[in-house]
């Protein structure tokens, strides 16, 4: 294999577990180095996490963005990948800035805080040629791969219907008022965005419907409401999205959910059967033909196709893990940076899928106050 990539972060410092959660994706395959970073809205903390917890070199830890830019930019050995962990309404602003300035990006989701934010930065990639890639990690287990091309083969026939959900219980306390940062500014509108848990968990889960299934929504309705007492943004979230050919959509997104650590799970029903996954069982799919019984599938057994395979970094039998998913992202952005084909480099989440994101939280938060039907935007995606 060749040289490492450089990349650098912005955002991820003390205490922020996404900035960890990066790292430790990013080093798995041996791919990336983490070589520079602004880390903190604070300067002095942002120059003191680098040098003194990741150990980089105090010339490349940078006290704001600014610096980080004119630093790296004129570097030989400058950044060739920038990751973006901060809350939701520095991504557009940020993420501009990094374009202009030429760099690849992989950006925390959601993408901007409004639909027109995140086409100027899709328009703005596309104009200066640079790859931008969005952490919609669940896409990156091999089973969710397997989902996919079980679906695109046809082995459930024409679909008529799919659920997915993602309960959590972490925000139902008032965590916000209690100097929870994570929490805070999640609850807040002015740092959040318009939407709270159906931009924070609903985006995940919708992606992942749309990536496996491949169907285009037409409309939906939504009911977002905060149910823990003084919350403006919503902690609980339920959708019902109607799909191309009829295919209807049920979604079901919480933080206050007591009982569940993590509960995304996806299943898809077809005139000739269905497949459920959940994170939870990660490592395990259950397909159920017509008339027949459930079928197990495991990580690594040899029945599952091609591309899941790719996907897989564990033997049958072994549990894959959160990591694991997370470092196919960036396992997919160095084959695209390197121009080699890989399948995690043919279907990463990119700019687009991010402005869908965008674009469910608006249509999302639209319907629910409306109290029914909201057309799917008209633009078009690709």
């Amino acid at each position: 294999m060749s040289r490492r990539l450089r990349f650098g972060m912005i955002g991820g410092g003390e205490g922020a577990n996404i900035g960890r959660i990066h790292r430790h994706a990013a080093a798995l395959d041996g791919r990336f180095e983490l070589v520079a970073g602004c880390f903190d809205a604070e300067p002095a903390r942002s120059v003191r996490f680098g040098r003194e917890v990741l150990g980089l070199d105090p010339a490349r830890c940078y006290p704001d963005l600014d610096a980080f830019i004119e630093g790296e930019s004129t570097r030989d050995d400058g950044v060739e990948l920038v990751a973006v962990v901060t809350p939701n309404h520095t991504h557009a602003p940020i993420g501009r800035r990094l374009l202009e300035a030429g760099f690849h990006l992989l950006m925390e989701k959601p993408l901007a805080t409004d639909p027109a934010q995140a086409r100027e930065l899709v328009d703005l990639a596309a104009r200066r040629r640079r790859l931008l890639a969005v952490a919609y990690c669940y896409w990156g287990f091999s089973l969710v791969q397997e989902m996919r091309a079980r679906i695109r083969r046809g082995d459930l026939g024409r679909i008529r219907a799919l659920r997915a959900v993602c309960p959590i219980q972490w925000l139902a306390a008032p965590l916000e008022r209690s100097g929870h940062a994570a929490a805070a500014w999640r609850t807040d509108p002015a740092r959040a965005g318009p939407g709270g848990c159906i931009a924070d968990v609903g985006t995940h889960a919708f992606h992942l419907a749309r990536y496996v299934t491949g169907l285009r929504p037409r409309r939906l309705a939504a009911d977002l409401a905060p149910l823990v007492e003084g919350r403006v943004l919503d902690d609980d979230a339920a959708l019902w999205v109607e799909f191309e050919g009829g295919v209807r959509g049920r979604f079901w997104f919480s933080q206050i959910a007591i009982g569940h650590s993590q509960g995304l799970a996806l299943e898809v029903f077809g005139e000739q059967g269905a497949l459920a996954w959940s994170l939870p069982k990660a490592s395990r799919l259950a397909w159920t033909p017509l008339h027949g019984p459930t079928h197990l599938l495991e990580v690594g057994c040899g029945a599952l196709a091609p591309e899941a395979r790719a996907f897989a970094r564990v033997p049958q039998g072994h549990p894959e893990g959160y990591i694991d998913a997370f470092a196919n992202l960036y396992r997919g952005i160095a084959a695209c940076l390197r121009g080699e084909d890989h399948p995690t480099a043919r279907s990463l989440p990119t700019g687009t899928d991010g402005l869908e994101g965008v674009m469910l939280v608006a249509t999302a938060v639209a319907a629910s106050r409306r109290g029914g039907w909201v057309d799917w935007p008209e633009e078009e995606v690709s």
